[in-house]
């Protein structure tokens, strides 16, 4: 028996949870709902009328070009980030119960916190900032750790940790959160690739076990392989549903295009229809809307959804960085340089 399937044994706690997770996740329930979700930075969309679900149970990958809005997205599903407009819609059972992974780049490693402390984070909706960890948490921390290939490592200083050792250590914690669904924000990027394996088996065992699993990601290859599902975003949806074919080659060139055809310039959006949602972008836009989209103009609702931004009210623009991530020169969705 490893030391993940111990960890999950030792805590009886999970069993009921679990169960009633899978038992929905043939059913077709939206654990998470995107009703019209628009996300803004100084009035420049990042996030474009969005809406769609993602099913209990589910295994997603999150794609698309450079700027896309796929970090964005996830934040404002946690609600770290305002929408401009829409709504993010939760099952009742999940508030309070979604793990989190950010970026690496988010948090502070000159931070003088030991892998013990930051992994036991995890325990933060149990203990909240004023307990400390008792004998059966550290335990706890010990099998988690153990689980992702870091036994012995409790009392380093994140700053003495490899780029994989320390994501390692992030997966340790999100697996003392113990919830229903979570959210990887570039989890396997710029890591070795035995690490890369070892944290997406973790990730398979969790939707076997009927989490919801939601996860932006750069390497093409490895969605296809390992991600069933995949919603392909040019900050407004390309495509959701099944990965061969939200991936096939019209949609990852049509991303691209409309990559191309942002322009920051632009003067405000009005919607004249508030109340309109997209809905799910079709696998195969319809042709009119695809060649629009494609040369950057109006769709047939009249917004043009590269070339404008929001009004006042949005929030400030992200630090440097943010949602901001070098495409791999083998990237089908990176924009194409000049000569």
């Amino acid at each position: 028996m490893n030391a993940l399937t111990r960890l999950w044994r030792q805590r009886p706690d999970n069993a009921a949870a679990l169960t009633a997770t899978r038992s929905a996740a043939g059913t077709g329930n939206a654990a998470i709902t995107l009703h019209d979700v628009t996300v803004a930075y100084r009035g420049h969309p990042a996030v474009h009328h969005v809406s769609g679900q993602f099913n209990t149970g589910s295994l997603t990958a999150v794609v698309g070009p450079n700027g896309a809005g796929k970090s964005s997205l996830l934040a404002a599903i946690m609600g770290h980030l305002p929408l401009a407009q829409g709504r993010v819609e939760l099952l009742d059972r999940l508030q309070g119960h979604i793990a989190w992974l950010p970026q690496r780049s988010e948090i502070d490693r000159s931070f003088p916190i030991s892998v013990q402390d930051l992994v036991g984070l995890g325990h933060w909706r149990q203990l909240g900032s004023l307990r400390a960890l008792g004998a059966p948490h550290k335990q706890a921390v010990v099998q988690a750790l153990a689980a992702v290939g870091l036994v012995g490592f409790e009392r380093r200083v994140i700053s003495e940790l490899s780029t994989g050792q320390f994501q390692r250590a992030l997966f340790a914690r999100v697996l003392l959160q113990d919830a229903p669904v979570i959210l990887l924000d570039e989890p396997f990027n710029a890591i070795d690739a035995r690490t890369t394996a070892d944290l997406l088996d973790l990730v398979q065992r969790w939707h076997k076990q009927g989490r919801t699993v939601i996860a932006v990601l750069h390497d093409i290859e490895q969605v296809r392989t390992h991600f069933p599902q995949t919603l392909l975003l040019a900050r407004r949806c390309v495509a959701w549903g099944p990965t061969a074919t939200a991936l096939d080659a019209h949609n990852l060139f049509l991303a691209r295009q409309m990559a191309e055809a942002w322009d920051e310039s632009a003067p405000a959006c009005h919607v004249a229809d508030e109340g309109h949602a997209h809905g799910v972008t079709p696998l195969r836009p319809l042709p009119a809307l695809r060649a629009a989209n494609a040369l950057g103009a109006h769709d047939h609702h009249g917004h043009d959804h590269h070339h404008h931004h929001h009004g006042p009210g949005d929030h400030s623009e992200p630090a440097p960085g943010h949602d901001i991530v070098g495409a791999r020169a083998a990237d089908p969705l990176a924009p194409e340089r000049a000569a």
